[in-house]
């Protein structure tokens, strides 16, 4: 599909170069070179993207990201120099929905952009149509409550509380979640839910899998550096226990 994209980038060649090749998959492309500048494109819409530079001058992109997660749910993919769990985790808590360590292949930065945008434009989450009492032909993710334990997630609401407090997640933190709830106890590769995430694509890694369960981990667990919810199962991938006990 092809978009209206906002690129933040400081430094003009690669800003150039990321817009050289987002024309070529047919988006249109504005181009500039500090945050507060991207906050006001932004906001002028009709934004469908933003690339989102990290260091900046005038605004970085933590705070961009910040101010515009307030009024706005427009995907964001964050470019960063910064390589530590911290950095990466602080950008997602902030809203960003993926992104990108310093140097990258223009080519993956083309298959993250291509996947926000197919995650964007279908409904989050599926649901029974308000005019109709059939249900829908495809069981997942199913209608009402999801619950594991203590933890809720709500697909009609787009809600999610842990303990009996919500919850703010990403979208892409929201349909992991919403996946594994649909089914708790059940083992899923973290193949299995990169397809449900982003679909097939094969620029794009189990990285970001991992990312989400790390940013989940410090939001729903009572103890993050010992989960008893979200679930690491060795070899394999993740699960969410269905009644959580001792740390895993």
């Amino acid at each position: 599909m092809c978009a209206h994209v906002v690129v933040a980038e400081d430094d003009p060649k690669q800003a150039d170069l990321v817009r050289l090749y987002l024309e070529r998959e047919g988006h249109h492309v504005v181009v500039v070179h500090d945050g507060r500048s991207a906050l006001e494109e932004a906001r002028r819409g009709p934004t469908q993207l933003l690339v989102l530079d990290v260091m900046m001058p005038v605004m970085d992109g933590l705070d961009v990201c910040r101010a515009l997660r307030v009024e706005s749910a427009v995907p964001v993919l964050m470019l960063t120099a910064r390589t530590t769990e911290e950095d990466l985790l602080l950008g997602l808590d902030l809203g960003a929905d993926d992104y990108l360590t310093k140097p990258y292949s223009p080519r993956e930065l083309v298959a993250r952009v291509r996947a926000l945008l197919r995650r964007g434009s279908r409904p989050l989450p599926q649901s029974l149509p308000l005019d109709s009492a059939t249900p829908p032909a495809t069981p997942a993710p199913p209608p009402g409550v999801l619950t594991a334990g203590a933890l809720t997630v709500d697909p009609l609401r787009h809600e999610i509380t842990a303990d009996g407090r919500p919850v703010s997640c990403t979208p892409g933190e929201f349909r992991l979640l919403e996946v594994l709830a649909a089914q708790p106890g059940r083992v899923f590769t973290r193949a299995q839910l990169l397809e449900q995430l982003h679909g097939i694509d094969r620029y794009i890694t189990t990285r970001t899998v991992d990312t989400h369960v790390m940013n989940l981990r410090r939001k729903i667990e009572p103890q993050p550096r010992r989960p008893t919810r979200l679930l690491t199962v060795y070899g394999i991938g993740y699960k969410l226990a269905e009644e959580p006990h001792g740390a895993s």
